[in-house]
Protein backbone atom coordinates (compact mmCIF):
# COMPACT_ATOMS: atom_id res chain seq x y z
CA UNK A 1 0.00 0.00 0.00
CA UNK A 2 2.83 2.45 0.90
CA UNK A 3 5.47 1.23 -1.31
CA UNK A 4 8.54 3.86 -0.92
CA UNK A 5 7.05 6.06 0.70
CA UNK A 6 7.42 5.57 4.41
CA UNK A 7 4.72 8.27 6.61
CA UNK A 8 1.46 7.57 7.14
CA UNK A 9 -1.01 10.67 5.84
CA UNK A 10 -3.15 12.32 8.55
CA UNK A 11 -6.53 14.37 8.17
CA UNK A 12 -7.24 16.38 11.29
CA UNK A 13 -11.00 15.97 12.23
CA UNK A 14 -11.70 19.33 13.74
CA UNK A 15 -9.32 22.03 14.61
CA UNK A 16 -10.03 22.45 17.96
CA UNK A 17 -8.16 23.31 20.90
CA UNK A 18 -6.47 19.69 21.54
CA UNK A 19 -5.62 19.64 17.64
CA UNK A 20 -4.13 23.23 17.57
CA UNK A 21 -2.15 22.74 20.89
CA UNK A 22 -1.19 19.10 21.11
CA UNK A 23 -1.50 17.24 18.02
CA UNK A 24 -0.91 19.23 14.65
CA UNK A 25 2.42 20.58 16.57
CA UNK A 26 3.53 17.06 17.99
CA UNK A 27 3.19 14.88 14.87
CA UNK A 28 6.36 16.65 13.13
CA UNK A 29 8.28 14.96 16.09
CA UNK A 30 7.76 11.60 14.51
CA UNK A 31 9.35 10.34 11.31
CA UNK A 32 6.48 7.99 10.00
CA UNK A 33 4.02 10.94 10.12
CA UNK A 34 2.70 13.74 8.34
CA UNK A 35 -0.12 16.52 8.44
CA UNK A 36 -2.04 16.19 5.01
CA UNK A 37 -5.44 17.74 5.36
CA UNK A 38 -7.53 19.54 8.06
CA UNK A 39 -11.49 19.19 7.74
CA UNK A 40 -13.13 22.11 9.90
CA UNK A 41 -16.34 24.17 9.14
CA UNK A 42 -14.68 27.25 9.98
CA UNK A 43 -13.17 29.75 6.99
CA UNK A 44 -11.06 30.90 9.50
CA UNK A 45 -9.46 28.11 10.73
CA UNK A 46 -9.12 26.77 7.22
CA UNK A 47 -7.51 29.73 5.90
CA UNK A 48 -4.54 30.05 8.41
CA UNK A 49 -3.97 26.55 9.77
CA UNK A 50 -3.97 25.43 5.93
CA UNK A 51 -1.75 28.03 5.54
CA UNK A 52 0.70 27.38 8.60
CA UNK A 53 0.86 23.73 8.47
CA UNK A 54 1.02 23.64 4.46
CA UNK A 55 -2.35 21.51 3.82
CA UNK A 56 -5.19 21.56 2.38
CA UNK A 57 -8.43 22.18 4.29
CA UNK A 58 -11.99 20.66 3.61
CA UNK A 59 -15.60 21.51 5.46
CA UNK A 60 -17.34 18.62 6.97
CA UNK A 61 -19.48 18.79 4.32
CA UNK A 62 -16.89 17.63 2.08
CA UNK A 63 -15.36 15.06 4.24
CA UNK A 64 -16.88 12.14 1.97
CA UNK A 65 -15.09 13.46 -0.60
CA UNK A 66 -12.22 13.90 1.38
CA UNK A 67 -11.98 9.86 2.19
CA UNK A 68 -11.97 8.73 -0.91
CA UNK A 69 -9.43 11.32 -2.58
CA UNK A 70 -6.41 9.10 -2.06
CA UNK A 71 -4.70 11.89 -0.21
CA UNK A 72 -5.09 10.74 3.68
CA UNK A 73 -4.32 7.43 5.01
CA UNK A 74 -5.51 8.34 8.44
CA UNK A 75 -7.84 10.14 10.17
CA UNK A 76 -7.39 12.10 13.65
CA UNK A 77 -10.90 12.37 15.21
CA UNK A 78 -11.05 15.15 17.99
CA UNK A 79 -14.46 16.22 17.55
CA UNK A 80 -16.69 16.85 20.71
CA UNK A 81 -17.56 12.90 21.70
CA UNK A 82 -21.29 12.85 20.45
CA UNK A 83 -19.57 13.77 16.76
CA UNK A 84 -17.04 10.36 17.21
CA UNK A 85 -19.38 8.11 15.65
CA UNK A 86 -20.27 10.44 12.55
CA UNK A 87 -16.94 11.19 11.23
CA UNK A 88 -15.51 7.67 12.37
CA UNK A 89 -17.62 5.10 10.71
CA UNK A 90 -17.21 6.39 7.50
CA UNK A 91 -13.62 6.78 7.98
CA UNK A 92 -13.35 2.96 9.17
CA UNK A 93 -15.86 1.84 6.41
CA UNK A 94 -13.63 3.46 3.60
CA UNK A 95 -10.78 1.69 4.66
CA UNK A 96 -9.01 4.51 6.32
CA UNK A 97 -7.00 4.04 9.37
CA UNK A 98 -8.68 6.52 12.84
CA UNK A 99 -6.80 7.57 15.65
CA UNK A 100 -9.86 8.42 17.61
CA UNK A 101 -9.70 10.84 20.99
CA UNK A 102 -10.93 9.77 24.39
CA UNK A 103 -13.45 8.87 25.35
CA UNK A 104 -14.66 7.09 22.42
CA UNK A 105 -18.07 7.58 21.95
CA UNK A 106 -21.30 8.81 23.91
CA UNK A 107 -22.91 5.75 24.12
CA UNK A 108 -21.77 2.15 24.68
CA UNK A 109 -23.80 1.65 21.41
CA UNK A 110 -22.40 4.26 19.35
CA UNK A 111 -19.09 2.74 20.55
CA UNK A 112 -20.08 -1.06 19.55
CA UNK A 113 -20.62 0.73 16.12
CA UNK A 114 -17.65 1.78 15.24
CA UNK A 115 -15.90 -1.44 16.33
CA UNK A 116 -18.09 -2.92 13.97
CA UNK A 117 -17.45 -0.37 11.27
CA UNK A 118 -13.90 -1.30 11.54
CA UNK A 119 -14.41 -4.55 11.12
CA UNK A 120 -16.25 -4.25 8.01
CA UNK A 121 -13.60 -1.54 6.08
CA UNK A 122 -10.43 -3.51 7.48
CA UNK A 123 -8.66 0.03 8.58
CA UNK A 124 -7.25 0.00 11.94
CA UNK A 125 -8.51 1.95 14.88
CA UNK A 126 -6.90 3.46 17.70
CA UNK A 127 -7.90 5.32 20.98
CA UNK A 128 -5.58 7.96 21.71
CA UNK A 129 -4.60 7.09 24.99
CA UNK A 130 -1.24 9.27 25.21
CA UNK A 131 -0.26 7.58 28.26
CA UNK A 132 0.08 4.19 27.21
CA UNK A 133 3.33 5.53 25.62
CA UNK A 134 4.68 7.75 27.97
CA UNK A 135 7.73 6.28 30.44
CA UNK A 136 7.09 6.77 33.61
CA UNK A 137 3.12 5.71 33.26
CA UNK A 138 4.75 2.60 31.08
CA UNK A 139 6.84 1.87 34.39
CA UNK A 140 4.52 2.37 36.79
CA UNK A 141 2.03 -0.06 34.68
CA UNK A 142 5.07 -2.67 34.28
CA UNK A 143 5.90 -2.87 37.94
CA UNK A 144 2.28 -2.96 39.44
CA UNK A 145 1.84 -6.53 36.70
CA UNK A 146 5.31 -7.36 37.98
CA UNK A 147 4.34 -7.57 41.89
CA UNK A 148 6.87 -4.67 42.75
CA UNK A 149 4.12 -3.40 44.69
CA UNK A 150 3.20 -6.34 46.56
CA UNK A 151 -0.95 -7.45 46.13
CA UNK A 152 -2.80 -4.13 45.10
CA UNK A 153 -5.57 -3.19 47.59
CA UNK A 154 -6.72 0.53 46.23
CA UNK A 155 -6.27 2.71 44.32
CA UNK A 156 -7.30 6.39 44.83
CA UNK A 157 -7.15 9.99 42.33
CA UNK A 158 -8.16 13.14 41.95
CA UNK A 159 -8.27 15.04 38.55
CA UNK A 160 -9.71 18.51 38.81
CA UNK A 161 -9.52 22.19 36.72
CA UNK A 162 -11.78 25.21 36.26
CA UNK A 163 -13.56 24.95 32.63
CA UNK A 164 -15.56 28.18 31.02
CA UNK A 165 -19.44 27.41 30.79
CA UNK A 166 -18.65 28.95 27.27
CA UNK A 167 -16.44 26.05 26.01
CA UNK A 168 -17.64 23.46 23.92
CA UNK A 169 -17.23 20.99 27.27
CA UNK A 170 -19.64 23.34 29.56
CA UNK A 171 -22.90 22.44 27.88
CA UNK A 172 -23.39 19.66 26.05
CA UNK A 173 -24.67 17.36 29.01
CA UNK A 174 -22.86 14.80 31.01
CA UNK A 175 -20.81 12.65 27.58
CA UNK A 176 -19.05 16.40 27.65
CA UNK A 177 -18.42 16.80 31.33
CA UNK A 178 -15.74 16.00 33.59
CA UNK A 179 -16.47 12.39 33.91
CA UNK A 180 -16.23 10.94 30.52
CA UNK A 181 -13.19 13.87 29.73
CA UNK A 182 -11.26 13.49 32.81
CA UNK A 183 -12.44 10.64 34.32
CA UNK A 184 -11.54 8.55 31.60
CA UNK A 185 -7.57 9.13 32.92
CA UNK A 186 -8.22 7.83 36.50
CA UNK A 187 -10.20 4.87 34.98
CA UNK A 188 -8.35 3.86 32.20
CA UNK A 189 -5.00 3.91 34.71
CA UNK A 190 -6.67 1.85 37.34
CA UNK A 191 -7.80 -0.88 35.21
CA UNK A 192 -4.40 -1.40 33.90
CA UNK A 193 -2.54 -0.61 37.06
CA UNK A 194 -4.94 -3.65 38.37
CA UNK A 195 -5.15 -5.56 35.74
CA UNK A 196 -8.63 -5.96 36.10
CA UNK A 197 -12.36 -4.80 34.95
CA UNK A 198 -14.45 -3.33 37.71
CA UNK A 199 -17.74 -5.39 38.51
CA UNK A 200 -19.81 -2.58 39.90
CA UNK A 201 -19.97 1.08 40.55
CA UNK A 202 -21.40 3.88 42.62
CA UNK A 203 -21.24 7.58 41.62
CA UNK A 204 -22.38 10.98 43.80
CA UNK A 205 -22.06 14.47 41.64
CA UNK A 206 -22.84 17.56 42.71
CA UNK A 207 -23.70 21.20 41.19
CA UNK A 208 -21.63 23.97 42.23
CA UNK A 209 -24.10 26.92 42.96
CA UNK A 210 -23.53 29.62 40.91
CA UNK A 211 -22.30 27.65 37.57
CA UNK A 212 -23.86 27.16 34.57
CA UNK A 213 -23.30 23.71 33.68
CA UNK A 214 -26.02 20.89 32.74
CA UNK A 215 -24.44 18.40 34.04
CA UNK A 216 -22.77 17.31 37.56
CA UNK A 217 -19.60 19.36 37.63
CA UNK A 218 -18.07 17.81 40.40
CA UNK A 219 -18.36 13.55 40.53
CA UNK A 220 -16.83 11.12 43.17
CA UNK A 221 -16.74 7.59 42.08
CA UNK A 222 -16.20 4.00 43.69
CA UNK A 223 -15.30 1.05 41.72
CA UNK A 224 -15.49 -2.85 43.41
CA UNK A 225 -12.59 -4.90 41.41
CA UNK A 226 -12.46 -8.81 41.86
CA UNK A 227 -10.49 -9.55 44.82
CA UNK A 228 -11.81 -7.09 47.06
CA UNK A 229 -9.95 -4.18 45.47
CA UNK A 230 -11.60 -1.02 45.52
CA UNK A 231 -10.81 2.49 43.69
CA UNK A 232 -11.99 6.07 44.20
CA UNK A 233 -11.74 9.31 41.84
CA UNK A 234 -13.08 12.56 42.08
CA UNK A 235 -13.47 15.21 38.96
CA UNK A 236 -14.49 18.34 38.97
CA UNK A 237 -14.91 21.06 35.98
CA UNK A 238 -15.41 23.83 38.70
CA UNK A 239 -12.18 23.84 41.13
CA UNK A 240 -8.76 24.79 41.05
CA UNK A 241 -6.53 22.36 38.92
CA UNK A 242 -5.14 18.97 40.97
CA UNK A 243 -3.88 16.05 39.45
CA UNK A 244 -2.44 12.86 41.05
CA UNK A 245 -3.38 9.41 42.54
CA UNK A 246 -2.26 6.80 45.18
CA UNK A 247 -1.98 3.35 44.34
CA UNK A 248 -1.55 1.36 47.77
CA UNK A 249 -0.25 -2.60 47.51
CA UNK A 250 0.78 -4.76 50.82
CA UNK A 251 4.43 -4.06 49.90
CA UNK A 252 4.88 -0.53 48.90
CA UNK A 253 2.37 2.35 47.50
CA UNK A 254 2.97 4.76 45.39
CA UNK A 255 2.01 8.84 44.76
CA UNK A 256 1.88 10.10 41.44
CA UNK A 257 1.70 14.07 40.51
CA UNK A 258 2.09 14.78 37.84
CA UNK A 259 0.02 11.84 36.09
CA UNK A 260 -2.36 12.91 33.26
CA UNK A 261 -1.54 15.95 31.86
CA UNK A 262 1.15 16.13 29.03
CA UNK A 263 3.04 19.32 27.50
CA UNK A 264 6.72 20.95 27.14
CA UNK A 265 7.58 21.24 30.91
CA UNK A 266 4.98 18.41 32.05
CA UNK A 267 7.20 15.20 33.40
CA UNK A 268 5.30 12.24 34.52
CA UNK A 269 7.03 11.33 38.29
CA UNK A 270 5.79 9.05 41.41
CA UNK A 271 7.32 8.85 45.10
CA UNK A 272 7.49 5.27 46.38
CA UNK A 273 7.50 4.33 50.07
CA UNK A 274 8.32 1.14 51.33
CA UNK A 275 8.21 0.83 55.00
CA UNK A 276 10.37 3.80 56.22
CA UNK A 277 12.47 3.84 52.43
CA UNK A 278 10.92 6.45 50.25
CA UNK A 279 12.12 6.73 46.24
CA UNK A 280 11.62 9.37 43.68
CA UNK A 281 11.08 8.23 40.19
CA UNK A 282 11.31 11.15 37.82
CA UNK A 283 10.66 10.97 34.12
CA UNK A 284 11.54 13.75 31.39
CA UNK A 285 8.97 15.52 29.65
CA UNK A 286 8.42 13.82 26.30
CA UNK A 287 6.52 14.45 23.06
CA UNK A 288 2.93 12.58 24.34
CA UNK A 289 0.81 13.15 21.03
CA UNK A 290 3.85 12.62 19.09
CA UNK A 291 4.28 9.13 20.47
CA UNK A 292 0.86 7.73 20.38
CA UNK A 293 0.98 8.58 16.59
CA UNK A 294 4.43 7.42 16.13
CA UNK A 295 3.13 3.86 17.40
CA UNK A 296 0.18 3.98 15.50
CA UNK A 297 1.61 4.87 12.33
CA UNK A 298 4.61 2.12 12.83
CA UNK A 299 1.07 -0.47 13.31
CA UNK A 300 -0.43 0.79 9.97
CA UNK A 301 2.86 0.42 8.24
CA UNK A 302 3.65 -3.00 9.68
CA UNK A 303 0.39 -4.44 9.61
CA UNK A 304 0.08 -4.27 13.16
CA UNK A 305 -3.51 -3.69 15.81
CA UNK A 306 -2.28 -1.43 18.49
CA UNK A 307 -2.71 -1.97 22.31
CA UNK A 308 -5.39 0.63 22.87
CA UNK A 309 -7.84 -0.79 20.14
CA UNK A 310 -11.83 -0.65 20.14
CA UNK A 311 -11.94 -3.21 23.29
CA UNK A 312 -10.05 -0.82 24.96
CA UNK A 313 -11.74 1.83 24.66
CA UNK A 314 -15.28 0.12 25.54
CA UNK A 315 -14.12 -1.30 28.46
CA UNK A 316 -13.94 1.95 29.55
CA UNK A 317 -17.17 3.13 28.11
CA UNK A 318 -18.99 0.82 30.06
CA UNK A 319 -17.87 2.09 33.09
CA UNK A 320 -18.74 5.53 32.21
CA UNK A 321 -22.30 4.57 31.27
CA UNK A 322 -22.73 3.06 34.51
CA UNK A 323 -21.70 6.21 35.82
CA UNK A 324 -24.36 8.07 34.14
CA UNK A 325 -26.09 5.75 35.26
CA UNK A 326 -25.81 5.72 39.22
CA UNK A 327 -25.71 9.45 38.87
CA UNK A 328 -29.49 9.21 37.68
CA UNK A 329 -30.84 5.81 40.36
CA UNK A 330 -28.36 6.83 43.38
CA UNK A 331 -28.19 3.16 43.01
CA UNK A 332 -25.07 0.83 42.54
CA UNK A 333 -24.49 -0.30 39.38
CA UNK A 334 -23.52 -3.57 38.39
CA UNK A 335 -20.73 -4.72 35.78
CA UNK A 336 -21.33 -7.77 33.90
CA UNK A 337 -17.45 -10.05 34.74
CA UNK A 338 -15.41 -8.81 31.56
CA UNK A 339 -11.27 -9.49 31.23
CA UNK A 340 -9.32 -7.60 28.91
CA UNK A 341 -5.97 -10.19 27.60
CA UNK A 342 -4.38 -7.28 26.00
CA UNK A 343 -2.57 -4.85 28.10
CA UNK A 344 0.13 -1.83 27.53
CA UNK A 345 3.66 -3.35 27.13
CA UNK A 346 6.92 -2.17 28.34
CA UNK A 347 8.35 -1.65 24.33
CA UNK A 348 5.05 0.64 24.00
CA UNK A 349 7.15 3.76 25.77
CA UNK A 350 8.85 6.39 23.85
CA UNK A 351 10.98 9.24 24.27
CA UNK A 352 10.44 12.27 21.50
CA UNK A 353 11.29 15.65 22.05
CA UNK A 354 8.65 17.52 23.34
CA UNK A 355 7.16 19.99 20.24
CA UNK A 356 6.33 23.32 21.00
CA UNK A 357 2.87 24.37 21.94
CA UNK A 358 0.82 27.58 21.34
CA UNK A 359 -1.14 28.96 24.43
CA UNK A 360 -4.68 29.63 24.28
CA UNK A 361 -4.31 33.52 23.01
CA UNK A 362 -1.88 32.26 20.32
CA UNK A 363 -4.52 29.44 18.98
CA UNK A 364 -7.02 29.96 16.20
CA UNK A 365 -10.75 30.50 16.95
CA UNK A 366 -11.07 28.51 19.92
CA UNK A 367 -13.16 29.22 22.37
CA UNK A 368 -10.80 28.50 25.84
CA UNK A 369 -11.09 25.98 28.20
CA UNK A 370 -10.31 27.64 31.20
CA UNK A 371 -12.74 29.55 33.13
Amino acid sequence: MFGSRKKVRYAVVAGGQISQQAFMPGIARTNNSELAALVTGDPVKAHKLAKLYGIKAWTYEQYGDLLKSGEIDAAYVATPNFLHREYTVPALEAGIHVLLEKPMASSVEEAEAIIAAKAKGGAKLMIAYRLHHEPGTVEMITRARNGDFGELRYFSSTFSQNISEKNSRGHNGYWGGPVPDMGAYPLNAVRNLFGQEPTEVHAVGTKTPGRGFNFHDTVAVTLRFEGERVAQFTVSYATAPSESFALVGDKASIHASPCFGFGPKVGISYVEKTGDAEKEHSFYPVEQFGAETQYFSDCILDDREPEADGEEGLFDMRVLAAVERSLETGERVALEPRSRKRRVEPDQALQLKPAKQPSEDEMINIVPQSA
